[in-house]
C-alpha cells in the first residue's frame, strides 16, 4: 500500500464478472481483485457504478464484497454503499466493516435532487458506521453537485475523509485545497488524470485498470512524481480509451476491453446494453493500438 489510508493509490473500481446467464462468477471476481494487486494496483472498489451494483440482489451484493475481502484483504476494499435511503447506505457500511473493510465511498442522495441539508444529513448518518467515508461526486448522473463549499462542510463536520471527484472541472481541485487542506483529492474519471494527479489528488477510483493495470499504474505514478517526459507519453496513448471512462456506456466498453487482453469482462445486465457496432469498433481498435505499443 501506499500509505495506511486506503483511498490512497490507484484503486480500481471493479467491474464484475458474469457468466453467459448473468450469473455472477465470484470465482472469476477473486481472481481478477488478486491479478489488479499483483499487477501494481493498491486496491479496490466494488459495488461502484462500473461493478453494476444497481443490478445486484442484496445478498449478490454482500458476497461481492466478501469475495474481495477474501481475495486481497480487507485494508485493500473499499467499497462503495451508495442507497436510495442513508439508513440502507449505513447498513451497508456497516455490511463493510463487518467484512473487514477500513473505508468506503459513498454517493450522495441520488433517487432526487437532494439539497445541502439532505446531503449533510445523508454523510452524517453513513458515518455513524464509524468508517471513514469517501465522498463520491458525480453530479452528471446523480444531479447533486458536492461544490467545493459542500465538501469543506462535510469534511469539516467529521462525515468525510476524501472526495472522488468526477465533476471533470479539473479546476476545483484548487478550490478543495484551499477550502479543505486535509480532505484528500482523488482522481474519478480517468480522463483527466494527468490534470487532477498534478493538482495534488492522493489517489486515482480508476476504470481502466481493469484491463491494463500495469500501463495505468505507470501512468499514475508518472504523473504524481512529476514525470511529465513518461506521463505525457503514456496519456496520450491511453487516452482514446480513458475517455471511455466518463461516457454512457462506460462498463460495456471497459468490458470488451478486458476481454480482448485475455481477461474476463462478460456481458452486462439490462438495461444496459451492448455497445453498437460503432462503438466496439472504436473500443476494439483504441485497445488493439494499446496492446500493440506494449502496454499492459
Amino acid at each position: 500500500m501506499t500509505d495506511h489510508r486506503p483511498w490512497h493509490g490507484v484503486l480500481v473500481a471493479t467491474a464484475l464478472p458474469l457468466n453467459d446467464d448473468l450469473s455472477v462468477d465470484y470465482d472469476k471476481y477473486a481472481e481478477h481483485c488478486a491479478w489488479l494487486v499483483e499487477n501494481g494496483c493498491d486496491g479496490v472498489v466494488p459495488n461502484g457504478s462500473l461493478g453494476e451494483y444497481q443490478v445486484l440482489t442484496p445478498e449478490e451484493r454482500a458476497r461481492v464484497v466478501e469475495t474481495a475481502v477474501a481475495a486481497i484483504g480487507g485494508q485493500r476494499v473499499m467499497p462503495g454503499v451508495a442507497a436510495y435511503g442513508s439508513a440502507e447506505s449505513r447498513r451497508w457500511a456497516e455490511q463493510a466493516g463487518e467484512a473487514g473493510c477500513r473505508a468506503v465511498m459513498l454517493l450522495p442522495p441520488n433517487a432526487y435532487r437532494a439539497d445541502e441539508r439532505s446531503v449533510l444529513a445523508h454523510y452524517a448518518e453513513v458515518a455513524k458506521a464509524g468508517l471513514p467515508v469517501v465522498a463520491y461526486n458525480n453530479p452528471v448522473d446523480t444531479k447533486v453537485d458536492l461544490v467545493p463549499e459542500l465538501l469543506a462542510r462535510l469534511h469539516g463536520e467529521g462525515h468525510i475523509r476524501a472526495v472522488k471527484e468526477f465533476s471533470g472541472d479539473v479546476r476545483r481541485a484548487y478550490r478543495i485545497a484551499e477550502l479543505a487542506p486535509e480532505l484528500d483529492l482523488l482522481i474519478g474519471a480517468d480522463d483527466v488524470l494527468l490534470e487532477l494527479a498534478l493538482a495534488g489528488a492522493k489517489g486515482w477510483v480508476a476504470g481502466y485498470p481493469n484491463a491494463l493495470p500495469q500501463a495505468s499504474v505507470e501512468l499514475y505514478h508518472a504523473a504524481v512524481d512529476g514525470d511529465l517526459d513518461t506521463a505525457r507519453d503514456l496519456y496520450r496513448q491511453l487516452h482514446p480509451l480513458l475517455r471511455w471512462d466518463s461516457r454512457v456506456e462506460f462498463v460495456q466498453a471497459i468490458k470488451l476491453s478486458m476481454d480482448l487482453v485475455g481477461r474476463h469482462g462478460g456481458p452486462c445486465r439490462p438495461p444496459r446494453m451492448p455497445l453498437l457496432p460503432e462503438q466496439e469498433a472504436a473500443v476494439r481498435a483504441a485497445t488493439e493500438k494499446a496492446l500493440a505499443a506494449g502496454l499492459s
